[in-house]
Order: C-alpha cells, then structure tokens, then sequence
C-alpha cells in the first residue's frame, strides 16, 4: 500500500479535504467502532489542532508533511493533561503531567492525537485481554484477539480509525498484533526513541514504535521520533533514513532464518508451510539464504520472562496509591499498600510482579536472575556471530495464528510461548519490523544493531517478491 500520509498531506494541501472534517471523521469511527479499541477519545484537542492546520492552509502557509494526520497512543503514553489509564484500575483516573518525549516530537511536527488505545494493562500480555475496557477484537476476524500488548493500536491501523499509532513494545508488542492484524510494526534499535514518557514495564527492552500500513509511513514517523534525548541517557543520535535510501535491495546479499523456529514441533503448519515458500521466492530473486542456528524457544522464553517479570516487579514497586493512582484505605500503612495493590492490579500484573520479586530474591537471585543476564550476553553474542555471516534474519512473527478471545486467559504459559519468535530480537536490543507478507501473521525482519534503514530497504524488497 502507498503511503498514507503523502496521499493525505496532497489532499490537505490541495483543499481536497479539510482537515477538520478528516479528523472529525476519525473521530467518528472511532466513536462508534465495536472492536474495543478507545479508553479515551481526545476530541476537543484534536479538533483545536485541526482548526488551526486548516487556518494556515486558507493563509497559504506551508504545512508539513505530518502536520493534520490523525494518529492514536497506546495508553501508557504521558500526554500532558489526557488520563493515561495503562488500561489498568489503579491509574482509570491519572492526569499526566507532562507529555512523553516521542509523543512531543510527532506534536511538533504538527501531528494530531486522536485517541489513547487500548492495550494490555501496563502492557502485561499477548491478546489485550487483560484490560479493565474489555478485550480488544481483532480487525478481521472480530472473535479473534487483537494481539497484545498494543491491541488496539494495531486494530486502528488496519482498520482506518487512524493513520498510523504509537505503540509500545518490550518483547514483541508492537509486532505480533501488527502480525495478527496485518498491518507493519517497527521495533526500533533500543535506544533510537526515547522512552521518556513511557510507562516503564522492563526498562532494559522496552521500545517506542509505530505501527502503519506502509514502509514509506514507518519511516516518515520512525525519523520524526528518532534522536538523542537528555531525559533518556540510553538514547543515541541517529542519521535520518531518506525514501531513496530504502527504495533498493541493494547491499542486501545474505538472509539468514532460524532453523530451530521452522523445525519446533510448536509451530502451525501452515505458517511453516508459507514461511519455507517464501524463503524460496527469496531465492529465486538471486539472494542467497542461510540455516542459522539459535537457542530453543523455551530457553528465550525462560530468559526473557525471568528479565522482564524482575524489571517489572521493581518498576511498578512505586504504584501503591500514595503519589500515584486509586489507593484504599485500610487499618495500617502496610495493608493499605497491600490492599490497594491486590485490588488495582490485573490478575497477570500480579503473576509478572510476584515472578519478579521471586528471582530477585535472596537465594534465588544467583540461581535464577543471574544466569538469566548471562543467557543474555550468550544471545547478544550469537546475533553478533550470524550479523558476521548474513546482511537481515527473517521468521515468522508467532509460531501459530491468533487465538480466540477467552483462550489466552485460560492458560497464561501458552500465552507466554506465543512470544516465542520475538523476544529473542528484544533481548538483543535488535530492529525488526513486522510485515503483513509471508505467513498468515506477516514475517519479521531483523537486522544488527543501528541498522533501521537496512530493515525498512529490505521491507520494500518483500512487498515486491512475496
């Protein structure tokens, strides 16, 4: 598909449209869709920042290219004044008080918020199920799950509600609902967005990334939020990536897969079965493809949830009611913070936090953390060895098709299996992008650190190929 955002931007500048009505229209849809998508509309500011837009057009000013595009926030982003809920009971009812750093980076390039979505609760999950707004549907086929944790940012996407979204993604977030909804999701290099703003879940994998129907989208809103940032000290000055740059496979020799993904007795059939027929097509346009070692599925499963459960454990560790959120009063000091916790955190909130203070705890720490960090290293060493081999890794984004609402929630380490074909490019801090080709549930690609262009480059060589 064409970008989005070149087709709107011309018929803004053109008076095709107004922006007012364009945004009021995505208002609507949002306003009346069934998919579960909205925990708040942000109407009145979108339609003040559309007024102006349409102000300076009638004045001849220049525009920019995303100055009056509609887009949505996954809601465990600070946007100064809104309620950022995390889909969770605690936070219904929070005001933020400044607005996170990306998010001010889109608004100064004249981007215009529409809607907080939905979304796993503090991004806790793979369905967005686990959410006081109700489950988020999947976008085509509606008794399906949207995917998680950023559900109802894919769901918009894919059904028009806004141009592009923001989503969140720490182990696969942003990727396998964009999988799950066809749509294209960018984990970036961790550290090219700053997360200043991000409701933390596990600082150490946590990215922003934006979700869209197009590569030319991806890259536009991936350059906008991009940068070095004082207030996130784990983010690095980037070189922006030009359309022209991506619009070639050239430099792009080697692919490499996972042979252990393809050969799981986890995987579906027929996601095998396209995968293997997609690596031909590769082939047959001169790329040469390679079988790559990796670690089983259960052993990335295991480090990452270990890593994640602890970080998550200690960062939600300041949510108890005193400086943030709906506290409950109780006898004492200690059962009004055990109370308010018990009773304001989701069911797998408390399983992650729980888990968390478990391997972080004394004589368990060394046995299990630990060796979790070192797992770590051990696949940040062996990306580094196939990064010496081949130019871009691809596989499927989840080993089997989305589930059916109420499925997920019934049995929590099927749920945590699912990530199995993304957690291990979050653990390497990697870029990999979801694309809606290859399988049922799109192909991801991955390449070496810091190289984003080279991802997006060989996104617009698949669209062609597959």
């Amino acid at each position: 598909m064409a970008s989005q955002i070149h087709k709107i931007h011309q018929q803004l500048v053109n008076k095709e449209i107004t922006c007012t009505d364009l945004v009021q229209q995505k208002l609507n849809f949002l306003k009346q869709n069934t998919h579960n998508t909205v925990n708040s509309l942000l109407d009145k500011m979108a339609l003040d920042l559309a007024a102006k837009v349409d102000v300076k057009i009638a004045n001849g000013e220049t525009i920019g290219l995303l100055e009056g595009i509609p887009f949505g926030i996954k809601d465990v982003y600070m946007v100064q004044g809104t309620i950022t809920t995390a889909s969770s009971e605690l936070l219904k009812n929070y005001k933020s008080a400044y607005t996170a750093t990306a998010i001010q980076k889109l608004l100064d390039a004249g981007a215009i918020p529409v809607v907080k979505e939905n979304c796993d609760s503090f991004g806790h999950g793979s369905s967005s199920e686990n959410t006081i707004f109700g489950a988020v549907k999947n976008a085509i086929k509606p008794e399906l799950v949207g995917g998680g944790s950023s559900g109802g940012s894919a769901v918009n996407v894919a059904l028009d509600y806004t141009v592009f979204s923001i989503g969140g993604d720490t182990g696969g977030s942003v990727r396998q609902p964009a999988g799950y909804n066809h749509v294209y999701g960018l984990k970036p290099t961790y550290g090219r967005i700053s997360r200043y703003g991000l409701m933390a879940y596990a600082s150490s994998t946590d990215c922003v990334g934006p979700i869209a129907k197009s590569v030319e989208d991806i890259r536009i809103v991936l350059n906008v939020m991009s940068g070095q940032d004082a207030k996130d000290q784990t983010t690095y000055a980037s070189e922006s990536i030009s359309e022209e740059s991506i619009a070639t496979s050239e430099g792009i020799k080697t692919v490499g897969y996972f042979k252990n993904f393809i050969e799981s007795e986890a995987i579906d059939s027929k996601v095998k079965s396209d995968f293997l027929a997609a690596i031909e097509k590769i082939k047959a346009k001169g790329i040469e493809v390679k079988a790559l070692d990796f670690f089983e599925s259960n052993t990335l499963v295991s480090t990452y949830y270990t890593l994640a459960m602890a970080e998550t454990a200690s960062n939600l560790s300041r949510l108890d009611g005193t400086n943030y959120g709906n506290r409950i009063e109780s006898e004492n000091l200690k059962e009004t913070y055990a109370v308010t916790r018990s009773e304001n955190f989701s069911e797998e909130t408390k399983r992650r936090i729980v888990g968390g203070n478990q391997v972080l705890s004394q004589g368990f720490s060394d046995e299990i953390y630990l060796k979790g960090l070192a797992l770590r290293d051990a696949i940040s060493n062996n990306f580094e060895k196939d990064f010496n081999e081949v130019d871009i890794i691809i596989s499927p984004v989840t080993p089997s098709t989305p589930p059916k609402i109420g499925d997920s929630l019934k049995d929590p380490l099927a749920m945590y299996l699912s990530d199995a074909y993304t957690v291990g490019f979050s653990l390497g801090q990697l870029p990999t992008l979801t694309v809606p080709q290859g399988t049922e549930t799109g192909m991801q690609i991955t390449a070496a650190k810091n190289n984003d262009e080279l991802v997006l480059k060989f996104a617009n060589f698949l669209k062609d190929t597959i």
